[in-house]
């Protein structure tokens, strides 16, 4: 720091400055500690002690405009230990982000903007729901990825969309599983755009880390192929700016720095000489400067009480049961504030680079602005009108098909953990790399769980819609960042194939049976279940559609118009050969509606046969024995319960009538979600129980997934 400190002494001018920078300082530590004693409940401990760092970033370091949360050459900062949710909200709050002050004492209740772990489209400058442990971390890794794609496809070696994702985590992000699966990705792929700032205060829960977390961390990202930085105390600023300026420089491998076209070269091509990311490690004390309860596990959650409250706000140079006008007063707001002027500048900065870009690279803003506009929707029905739907192909096999047919126009990105050519998400081109960081798909590794976590920060990136595939019986493993990407709606694509015990001699370990109901019961996950080649196509016009929510709303209260905001999706596949079904329009049509009646005989009015998947052709080999004793029978296919379900009631009843009440549900795997549609006079058909190793075939016979099961069963509810 020698070379920045200035030849003569501060003006007066520079000292009150830097005597208001303290007093913003100060008030930004002693905020959570008065926020959380108010309350009785929350998390102040590591507001308190990152308060300084916090302040740093957002006064000095990132690149954000408070006018414009959603500015495109903006950093991303992921607060990946959601708990520390004020840390965040006081910083949103003092640099001009629209947050009131009376909001963060508002912070925990129903209807505030300041929820207990930050949420997404809820609080102006929050990137990203977080809370549970790590997620923000493994998400943060698909945003530093898509924006190093970005920029080395469409920046043409000016830097301009080489943004920096920062990420705040704990001891507890670190110890979750799912960073580590994400670490190990981004040290393989040299993303030297992300800087993970790790809160090294040895505490958690239940008591000092070395309970627990006995490993040298530094010495793990090193070998994961990071870099490591140090900060010795968290509270001294100066060492906290040269530190993180130093980690935003990033370190790429013939030694050039991250900064304009210095990281160009053959960039508009997709290749670039990748480097490594960066690791922060700030020592802090939890709870500082509380003498009480400060560097102890009680400082995680809950109030300190009045006297500690009170003993901190004097340390910190306040008069005990100060207001929040005495912590910030005018001059100090004002000063705190003055963000907005930084922003300001940064972002006509970047306009005007950006429209010297556009000036000097006009193919490549054209090819950012396509991409940008999502989905180009002409061209994928053209695509999709080229796929072959092959009688007797395995739905895995026909949405490889559509996967490869669409995937440019679509802009879709993503990959596979391991398994491209068993899922067949396989497609032309390079892969992901860290000297080819613009390559058309990604090797996500054994990592079911950092995969599904690093496509929700694709999505959140915004310019492609993301895919991961594995096989079903695998996303147990990525459930939490399912779960999280289902809460903020984003547009991740899961491919999940082997879908049933029909895996057969794989055994009970690959066979699912309660994944799908499992996967029905997650809020805003759509789950898609094809019956055949038909189906599978159908299916993905509806998912690469605009206006795929527009027949009768969403029930959900999703945002339809755009598959910017569609929901993540499931789309569930067969291993085995399935036969084409020959529904015609129907299935063109009825699919999109996640129900519909595929065939019946005689207006279908004395028996429905509700199946999906690979099981509609039992119901409909049944239905067609049963149409020839005179049996007024229909076949629904059902490809998902969430399309339908969304559905007009009309639509919905003319399906399946109310007084039709005769009923058979069928499905390899569990019985759970079908009862509502079989009714009490009805019986569904499913399993129950793990399988076992032996033939598709064989193992559904025994499990009693037949066409035997399926007549005994129809001819049981016709009795009744």
């Amino acid at each position: 720091m020698a070379d920045d400190v200035p030849s003569t002494p501060p003006t007066d001018t520079s000292r009150e400055a830097d005597a208001l920078e303290a007093r913003a300082v100060a008030a930004a530590v002693m905020i959570p500690a008065q926020v959380v004693q108010a309350k009785g409940h929350g998390h102040a401990g590591t507001a308190m002690a990152l308060g300084p760092l916090a302040h740093v970033l957002f006064q000095h370091v990132l690149r954000h405009d408070p006018a414009d949360p959603e500015w495109t050459g903006r950093d991303r900062l992921v607060l990946s230990a959601g708990h520390a949710s004020l840390l965040l909200y006081v910083q949103l709050a003092l640099t001009g982000y629209g947050l009131g002050l009376d909001e963060l004492a508002l912070s925990r209740t129903l209807g505030s903007r300041t929820p207990g772990h930050p949420e997404l489209h809820h609080t102006p400058g929050v990137e990203m729901s977080t809370g549970p442990l790590g997620q923000g971390l493994a998400s943060a890794v698909g945003l530093a990825l898509a924006a190093r794609r970005d920029e080395a496809l469409h920046g043409a070696g000016t830097g301009l969309f080489g943004t920096t994702t920062w990420v705040i985590a704990g001891d507890g992000c670190l110890q979750e599983g799912v960073s580590g699966e994400a670490s190990s990705l981004a040290g393989t792929l040299g993303l030297d755009d992300l800087v993970v700032i790790w809160d090294d205060n040895g505490i958690t829960i239940d008591g000092r880390t070395d309970i627990t977390f006995g490993e040298d961390v530094r010495a793990r990202y090193r070998a994961y192929g990071w870099r490591v930085l140090e900060v010795d105390d968290a509270t001294d600023r100066e060492a906290l700016r040269a530190t993180l300026e130093e980690a935003r420089r990033g370190e790429v491998r013939d030694g050039a720095s991250r900064d304009g076209a210095a990281r160009g070269g053959a960039a508009h091509d997709g290749a670039a000489r990748g480097g490594r990311p960066t690791l922060v490690a700030v020592r802090s004390v939890i709870g500082a400067p509380s003498a009480l309860r400060g560097g102890t596990s009680a400082a995680h959650a809950g109030g300190f009480g009045d006297e500690e409250v009170a003993a901190v706000a004097t340390s910190l140079g306040f008069a005990p049961g100060a207001s929040s006008a005495d912590l910030l007063p005018d001059e100090v707001r004002d000063w705190a504030l003055g963000a907005r002027d930084r922003g300001a500048r940064l972002h006509v900065e970047w306009d005007e680079r950006e429209a010297a870009w556009r000036r000097e690279h006009p193919e490549h803003a054209a090819r950012r602005d396509s991409v940008a506009a999502g989905a180009d929707e002409e061209a994928v029905a053209a695509a999709l009108a080229t796929v072959p739907v092959d009688d007797g192909a395995a739905t895995r096999t026909a949405s490889g098909a559509v996967l490869s047919a669409v995937h440019d126009a679509a802009r879709l990105w993503g990959g596979s953990a391991d398994l491209s050519s068993s899922t067949n998400v396989a497609i032309e081109g390079v892969a992901v790399s860290a000297d080819r960081p613009g390559g058309d798909f990604v090797h996500f590794g054994i990592r079911e769980h950092a995969m599904t976590a690093v496509l929700s920060g694709v999505a959140l990136h915004g310019l492609w819609r993301p895919y991961g595939s594995t096989y079903l019986a695998f996303s147990d493993y990525a459930r939490p960042s399912i779960r999280l990407a289902a809460l903020m709606g984003l547009p991740a694509l899961y491919v999940y194939t082997h879908d049933s015990v029909a895996v057969g001699e794989d055994g009970p370990t690959h066979q699912p049976v309660e994944q799908i109901a499992s996967l029905r019961t997650v809020p805003g996950l759509d789950v898609v279940r094809p019956a055949d080649s038909r189906e599978v196509v159908a299916a993905w016009r509806r998912l690469l559609s605009t206006t795929g929510r527009d027949a009768g709303g969403d029930a959900a209260g999703r945002p339809a118009g755009s598959d910017r905001s569609a929901p993540p999706t499931a789309l569930v596949l067969s291993r085995q050969a399935l036969p084409d079904l020959e529904g015609g329009s129907a299935t063109g049509e009825g699919t999109p509606r996640g129900g519909y009646v595929l065939w019946q005989r005689g207006g279908g009015g004395d028996l429905a046969l509700i199946a999906t998947g690979s099981e509609v052709q039992l119901a409909l080999r049944t239905a067609r024995l049963l149409a020839d004793e005179g049996v007024a029978v229909r076949v629904v296919s059902m490809p998902c319960l969430e399309w339908f379900d969304e559905q007009p009631r009309e639509y919905r009843d003319e399906v399946l009538p109310p007084t039709l009440r005769a009923r058979v549900t069928v499905e390899a795997g569990s019985r759970q979600p079908w009862g509502r549609f079989a009714g009490l006079d009805g019986i569904s058909i499913g399993i129950d129980e793990f399988g076992e190793s032996g033939s598709g075939p064989e193992l559904l016979r025994l499990r009693g997934v037949d066409d035997d099961a399926v007549l005994a069963a129809a001819r049981e509810v016709l009795a009744r």
